[in-house]
């Protein structure tokens, strides 16, 4: 979703809109055990799905994982590997897709996850830590599906 830096929860702002392209991608990928990994300050796992809901993209994310509920903040290895241990599995079964370097991609390598750089704005890198570098989320399914 797109983030317009207003305050309080995402669910309750005037305007909540897909990413350019995720709908898509999420419609290719769904199934493939799709989470959703937050800082999102003001909010729980309950309130990031309300978000979601209003423009029907609950359905795509069986988990919700927030920095309030799991008690740290991306990047600290601590939020990646409580969600690694959540499914029990190796930290390469997981890919970390995320548009902050430092938080998401950063962090998530620290715990041993793949990492896809959600890159917008192709801002210049480097970005030496990034699996993959995208710029539309239309690219998304096809990393996924060569994975």
């Amino acid at each position: 979703m797109v983030d317009f830096d207003l305050p309080g929860p995402m669910y309750t702002w005037e305007k909540v809109t897909w990413v350019k392209g995720a709908e898509n991608a999420m419609k290719t990928i769904y199934g493939n055990g799709c989470c959703i990994a937050t800082n999102a300050g003001e909010s729980n796992s309950d309130a990031v799905r309300k978000a979601l809901a209003r423009i029907g993209a609950d359905i795509y994310f069986t988990y919700i994982f927030t920095s309030w509920d799991i008690g740290f903040e991306k990047p600290d290895i601590r939020f990646f590997q409580f969600i690694i241990r959540k499914f029990n599995g190796a930290p390469t079964d997981f890919i970390m897709i995320g548009d902050n370097y430092k938080k998401d991609i950063e962090g998530a390598k620290s715990s041993g996850m793949n990492a896809i750089l959600f890159n917008p704005e192709n801002q210049e890198g480097p970005f030496p830590l990034a699996d993959w570098v995208i710029t539309d989320m239309n690219q998304l399914p096809s990393i996924i599906e060569r994975l």
